[in-house]
């Protein structure tokens, strides 16, 4: 039987997202394999300007650590160590 796609091609899935909570988490979610290194998948159903629906793409390393969350001061500065209490 012979492939429609080159061997050598990334190959992936996408999911409905279940989970979405808010209107900025992805519509769907997945993963995949390019070149050998293995990716998360988001994405969101969008509408153009012409009316047309599209869906955006955005792809992180599954070897990535996720963003740590922004605190109001940095706890390890040499400034926060002369504070009296």
């Amino acid at each position: 039987m012979q492939e429609d796609r080159p061997q050598d091609v990334g190959t992936g899935a996408l999911f409905k997202n279940d989970k979405k909570e808010k209107p900025t988490h992805p519509d769907y979610r997945g993963d995949c394999e390019i070149n050998g290194q293995r990716f998360w998948i988001s994405s969101w159903i969008k509408e153009g300007k012409d009316g047309r629906k599209f869906m955006s793409l955005a792809f992180r390393p599954k070897d990535e650590q996720p963003a740590k969350p922004a605190t109001k001061g940095n706890f390890d500065s040499p400034l926060d160590n002369d504070l009296p209490f």
